[in-house]
């Protein structure tokens, strides 16, 4: 069994370094193995160098600089495609894994259930303890509003997720491809999870923590003591709102809580 690990990189250098050092230590299952397929966004802190340092069998491609998570992601995915592997997990490089997490994902996918599942693991905040991503579930038809959804002993069904830690099978990929153009660098995650459901595919998030990596999103906005100027820049940006790419979200998914004129 081959397993592609999709990471994008930009200057965190360290992190990513650990994230590939948690990822040597897994506990896996006999006959799997793993192929990491990265793609560095131009950093300037010499990361993809330090990667094939300390990962040389990893595969390494390089962005112009403007790719962001979401386009990021897909180049990295659009190169493991080529190489077909039975799974692809999903990784942030500031992401450590616990030594079983991919066990546990491939345990409940290679379960024998009828319906193929993309398998969400949670992740802890390295400082507080709390949870920082996961699964998600709709509150109401229709309707962007959500509640996160965490168990300690068991899996359970989500509606949406953060592609923190996230095992993807390859039926899914060939039915409903890959991240979605239209997504510079958030909600790319949200949006495949929700378009995996709605194509009759299962979205599960696994028990417990299966890693740990701290909430670095901080607000959409910017705060009323940057001038109006700034703050309409920020909403507009891809790491802000990302206005129009929201809008279209809400459209696609949540028509009910799609603005009127």
């Amino acid at each position: 069994m081959k397993i592609a690990v999709l990471l994008t990189t930009y200057n965190r250098k360290e992190k990513t370094v650990a994230c590939l050092q948690s990822l040597r230590t897994q506990k896996l299952p006999a006959g799997t193995r793993l192929e990491v397929f990265l793609t560095d966004d131009a950093s300037a802190d010499g990361t993809a160098t330090e990667v094939k340092k300390v990962y040389p069998d990893a595969h390494v491609y390089h962005g112009t600089g403007s790719l962001y998570w979401a386009g990021g992601m897909r180049a990295t995915w659009r190169q493991a495609i080529k190489h077909n592997p039975d799974y692809y997990l999903l990784l942030n490089d500031d992401t450590l894994l616990n030594e079983n997490a991919i066990d546990i994902l491939l345990k409940n996918c290679e379960s024998g259930a009828q319906t193929p599942a993309i398998c969400i693991g949670s992740t802890c905040d390295n400082h507080s303890g709390e949870i920082s991503y996961g699964g998600w579930k709709l509150e109401a038809k229709g309707r962007w509003k959500s509640s996160r959804i965490h168990s300690t002993n068991s899996f359970m069904e989500c509606d949406f997720g953060n592609a923190n830690i996230m095992l993807v099978p390859h039926t899914v990929v060939e039915k409903i491809g890959i991240l979605a153009d239209h997504f510079t660098h958030s909600l790319a995650d949200y949006d495949y999870t929700l378009k995996a459901k709605k194509a009759g595919f299962k979205v599960q998030v696994a028990p417990g923590f299966l890693g740990s990596c701290i909430d670095d999103h901080g607000n959409n906005w910017k705060s009323s003591n940057t001038t109006l100027k700034e703050r309409i820049q920020y909403l507009k940006s891809p790491k802000g709102l990302a206005y129009k790419e929201y809008l279209r979200f809400i459209k696609d998914h949540f028509p009910l809580s799609y603005p009127s004129a």
